[in-house]
């Protein structure tokens, strides 16, 4: 049951052209089913907890504990990274004491200079326990946990700084956004996403992956992107095998009601998702995995 930083995973996954899933976990129900996917599939999984999720589900000592003890009680043997998604300054600090695998600092609502000083705090405390750090650069659009993005296109002369801090792995504002994407949407611009690929040698991040066109996706992974942020989709899958569940009435025959019954169809639903789209990411199978970090 290896918890690993993740740093050579993604750097493996950029090398060969394919994606991790980075998926986000919101309780119990979450974790197992995530868990579950990555060892059926026996593949790598990032598990990560956003702010507003570590403070719903306890915090984060609770959310390492949590995922830990889920995994050791399931026998997963797939290498497992527990991750922060969008942490601020405090947040980073936080799970980095708390023992999280990889984090990310995200500066990116802050005057660059600023942005690029906290991020080489982070990198120091971080890197002096072996733990993995994402940055951001530019700014995915929609909402995440209050933090609003306006889709702002990475620059790639900041991009390129902002590696030079020693960070592992970086998220890039490439016309992404999180959330449900809208009609209007106009895509990803790939212009651009070369141009930081061929600046900064290290694995890149497309985060609000849910709702991306599947070729739109695969294209960018084979222009750099390794880690692929995944959560609204997952929420959709799991809100629609719920409603369909009630819908039918389920929950009025015997003991349907029953929460582990009634949260049974939601959780598949997951786990299903996960294998979907860990298929078209590409995603390696842990005996592809370079050994150093198995």
């Amino acid at each position: 049951m290896p918890f690993v930083r993740g740093t050579e995973l993604f750097q493996a996954a950029r090398k060969g052209h394919y994606a991790i899933g980075a998926f986000n976990t919101n309780n119990l129900e979450w974790t197992r089913a995530l868990l579950q996917g990555a060892q059926d599939l026996n593949v790598p999984i990032l598990i990560q907890t956003s702010m507003g999720a570590a403070k719903y589900m306890g915090g984060y000592k609770l959310c390492k504990a949590l995922i830990e003890l889920e995994a050791e009680s399931m026998n997963i043997t797939v290498p497992v990274v527990i991750h922060l998604d969008h942490g601020d300054f405090e947040a980073a600090k936080e799970a980095i004491a708390a023992g999280y695998n990889s984090v990310m600092f995200d500066g990116h609502d802050l005057p660059f200079d600023e942005n690029l000083e906290k991020t080489k705090e982070i990198v120091k405390l971080a890197h002096a326990k072996g733990i993995s750090v994402e940055a951001e650069v530019g700014s995915i659009g929609g909402e995440e946990d209050g933090v609003i993005g306006e889709g702002e296109l990475a620059s790639v002369e900041e991009a390129k700084t902002l590696a030079a801090t020693g960070i592992d792995f970086m998220a890039a504002g490439i016309g992404n956004i999180h959330g449900k994407y809208p009609s209007n949407w106009k895509g990803l611009h790939f212009d651009r996403l070369q141009e930081i690929a061929d600046a900064v040698d290290l694995p890149l991040v497309l985060h609000g992956g849910s709702g991306i066109p599947q070729d739109q996706v695969e294209k960018a992974i084979s222009m750099g992107i390794a880690k692929l942020n995944i959560n609204t989709e997952c929420q959709l899958a799991f809100a629609k095998a719920t409603r369909e569940y009630i819908l039918a009435n389920k929950d009025q025959e015997g003991k349907g009601y029953d929460p582990r019954k009634l949260l049974a169809p939601g959780t598949k639903a997951i786990t299903d998702t996960f294998k979907e789209i860990s298929g078209w990411m590409g995603t390696r199978p842990v005996k592809m995995v370079p050994e150093e970090i198995k």
